[in-house]
């Protein structure tokens, strides 16, 4: 009978363990799965400044503006986070009127992709965590994703005044 004690010890020792790494499990695969819809939704928000700003360029502001849009929205995953950073330095060397529909688009867009870029800077950052542990690294519980990458982007927000430099 004293023995059976050990064994009922045993038993809720490997339990506890076993749901510790079943929740760990778990939590990675989730930080990972949110890091990747993140960076689906950063991508979004950066096609959608890139084609506003095209849309603006065209019509008002030369072709550098457009040039540097149209290469945002061609880059590859290689060049994107250069193509994004020349757009941003495009956009902010030109007077954008609050007023215009267009000018506020384009502002618009600047703000909720600088809210994008730092929703998925800290889940990378989350996720980056949680897989670096030594536990999840021994167990390979990331195995099935890829490493999340940040993206490393200038601070797209811009001014939406009238006194922006030119």
């Amino acid at each position: 009978m004293p023995g059976m004690w050990w064994v009922v010890a045993v038993v809720v020792v490997v339990g506890l363990v076993a749901a510790y790494l079943i929740w760990t499990a778990g939590r990675v695969e989730r930080l990972q799965v949110r890091a990747e819809a993140a960076a689906r939704a950063l991508d979004a928000h950066l096609l959608r400044r890139a084609a506003a700003a095209a849309v603006l360029a065209e019509r008002r502001f030369g072709v550098e503006l457009y040039a540097a849009a149209r290469i945002a929205l061609d880059a590859g995953p290689q060049e994107r986070e250069a193509a994004e950073n020349d757009l941003t330095r495009q956009l902010r060397s030109v007077r954008l009127d609050p007023t215009d529909p267009e000018c506020a688009a384009v502002v618009a867009a600047s703000r909720r992709l600088a809210l994008a870029r730092q929703v998925h800077t800290d889940l990378v950052r989350d996720a980056r965590s949680a897989r670096g542990r030594p536990l999840v690294r021994l167990l390979r519980m990331g195995r099935g994703h890829e490493w999340p990458r940040y993206f490393d982007v200038d601070d797209p927000t811009l001014p939406a005044s009238a006194d922006v430099p030119a």
